[in-house]
């Protein structure tokens, strides 16, 4: 399974953010609207799907009674679906190549048997037809008819966003037949509707659906549960695509670290519980919303046609800067002209309900924007320090008897991989206020690898037996309780005489005798009041730390909720705005009354 291209978009910025700041911009539209649609498809597809129940003879009666059954089935269907999302979709998966492949041979048979009733619908493979009937006076939709015709398209995005779970190959080998099986479904359905055009009996009808009417009765109750099925894979593969888009977001710093679980043994098949309630609570309000997949069509397609576009403009800076310019500019003009024209075509559908696209998508980017400029607000701020600045004032904490100390050790959590420094944030922590003394230091970072089942850490204690710089990496596979393996370098580290020897005189939680008291400390950046900030900079900040207190906290990613972690905030100065001074003037007696 190719992994590294299973969230297209995200890779091709990260190949070419260095030929301009700009670049971020469709980048951040892409993944946004990409999200967006992740909300509509399970909606759609699988309402669409239920849909179908309403043509069964035998079912008909209880649909006719009941207006809001179809959505009832649908919002029971989708919960469900979000459910299992935690058990992984590695044994589904193996089902879920053969009910597909069962899908699409199934449609191509009932296409050709509907394309018996009319072999005449054969000449619109001619384009000739398509343009004529686009610009004739009997086409009273206009343009917004392309809106319709992109439809047919919105599936091939999401395979190449889960191809963490479809891979290249497969699709490369397996599109002719989904190609041709789909084409010949679409011709059975418009045969059909040739053929029924003048029937009296359809003239009033609502809801007519060609796809399940084109079919003998008996045999649409088959098709209504393979088109819910594949209703089903066609969302899982949004879904799947989506916390993948959200992990790859997190590594740019575009979205909060969320607690990221890995079903499978594979990287490209991962579970985010945060993401995937959203995703739930969000598919379920547009079903609400919209009630019927008709009227979710009217707002589905509008976000991937413009993650389309974003995607043709990453890819012509690529190939501008990687291949030929001239090709790379006809690549860039062809496919921006027909996308473009599918966009506005989209957009003709706004009041529709393409407004409700377009609102998702734009909460999303300002997730993304106000997360990635926030960040690069802490950055431009973030100071290290080197050993000779440090060392000295931590050897004299270190031997300075008279300060009781705060614990045996105190394990500071930071980003920073680099075991040659320490963060300025940890050196103010350790001597605000009340020093804190310890008998070790330690910072301790957390990187996860592309392996499954890394364990592995290195150390850096700069020739002291106090102060230990700690990198330890993790396969995505491994659980990041980083207590417990703080213990084991604990006592390496003691086997070997690099830390003196610790014993514990009362009961801890841990158990460990052999180790003395440990505290963890997590560190916080807050805006304060007299931070030198621009109004949007602030702004920015301010939502990304509203968002953090939502998204979780590295005291549950990494195990330390049980240790009663401490907590700091630190005042985030990007420039400090000095008070007015003061003029001090001479005291003057109090008046006497009378």
């Amino acid at each position: 399974m190719d992994v590294r291209f299973c969230r297209i978009i995200f890779a091709l910025y990260s190949l070419i953010r260095k030929y301009g700041a700009w670049l971020v911009i469709p980048a951040m539209l892409g993944g946004a609207a990409f999200l967006a649609d992740s909300v509509l498809t399970p909606a759609v597809s699988i309402s669409s799907a239920v849909e179908g129940l309403k043509t069964l003879p035998a079912l008909e009666h209880l649909f006719t009674e009941n207006k809001d059954l179809t959505m009832m089935i649908t919002a029971v269907i989708i919960v469900i679906l979000f459910a299992v999302q935690s058990r992984g979709t590695e044994s589904i998966g193996k089902v879920f190549g053969s009910v597909v492949m069962v899908w699409f041979a199934f449609l191509a048979i009932v296409g050709v048997v509907a394309i018996g009733n009319d072999w005449s619908v054969l000449a619109a493979l001619n384009p000739y037809y398509g343009i004529k009937f686009l610009f004739s006076p009997n086409n009273a939709t206009g343009l917004a008819l392309m809106g319709t015709v992109f439809l047919s398209t919105t599936g091939a995005e999401a395979l190449y966003s889960d191809m963490g779970h479809v891979g290249r190959g497969n699709i490369y080998f397996t599109w002719p037949f989904i190609k041709v099986a789909l084409v010949l479904n679409y011709f059975g359905q418009g045969a059909w509707m040739l053929r029924n055009q003048n029937n009296p009996e359809l003239a009033d009808a609502e809801g007519i659906n060609p796809f399940f009417q084109m079919m003998d009765p008996n045999v649409r109750y088959v098709a209504v549960v393979l088109s819910v099925t594949a209703g089903i894979i066609a969302s899982q593969a949004l879904i799947t695509g989506a916390f993948t888009m959200v992990s790859e977001a997190t590594g740019l710093n575009w979205m909060p670290h969320l607690q990221v679980c890995y079903p499978a043994r594979t990287r490209g098949q991962l579970y985010i519980p945060v993401v995937n309630v959203v995703l739930c609570v969000a598919t379920l309000a547009v079903l609400l919303l919209f009630r019927d997949s008709e009227h979710i069509s009217a707002a589905y397609g509008l976000a991937l046609t413009i993650t389309m576009i974003t995607t043709t403009i990453l890819l012509g800076i690529y190939l501008w800067h990687r291949s030929n310019k001239f090709g790379a500019v006809v690549f860039t003009i062809v496919f921006l002209a027909i996308q473009v024209l599918f966009f506005a075509a989209s957009m003709a559908k706004f009041l529709h309900g393409g407004w409700f696209t377009l609102l998702l998508t734009l909460a999303i980017l300002m997730i993304m924007y106000t997360w990635n400029e926030g960040t690069k607000l802490e950055r431009s701020q973030r100071r290290h320090m080197m050993p000779k600045d440090f060392l000295p004032a931590l050897d004299k904490l270190h031997g300075d008897s008279r300060i009781h100390r705060f614990a045996d050790n105190i394990v500071y959590l930071t980003s920073d991989p680099d075991l040659k420094r320490l963060d300025t944030d940890i050196f103010f922590s350790i001597f605000a206020d009340h020093p804190k003394r310890a008998r070790a230091w330690w910072a301790v970072a957390v990187e996860t690898t592309d392996e499954p089942f890394t364990r592995e850490y290195s150390v850096e204690s700069f020739g002291t037996d106090y102060l230990f710089r700690v990198r330890i990496r993790l396969g995505f596979k491994v659980s990041q309780s980083i207590p417990a393996y703080l213990h084991q370098i604990m006592h390496d580290l003691e086997k070997t005489g690099e830390l003196p020897n610790q014993q514990s005189i009362y009961p801890k939680l841990d158990a460990d005798p052999g180790i003395g008291t440990i505290r963890y400390v997590v560190i916080h950046k807050a805006l304060m009041p007299e931070s030198k900030v621009s109004g949007r900079g602030a702004l920015s900040l301010q939502i990304k730390y509203a968002i953090r207190r939502v998204a979780g906290s590295p005291v549950k990613w990494f195990g330390l909720a049980p240790y009663n972690p401490l907590v700091e905030v630190q005042p985030l100065f990007v420039f400090t705005r000095r008070p007015p001074r003061l003029t001090r003037v001479a005291s003057q007696a109090p008046k006497r009354e009378g």
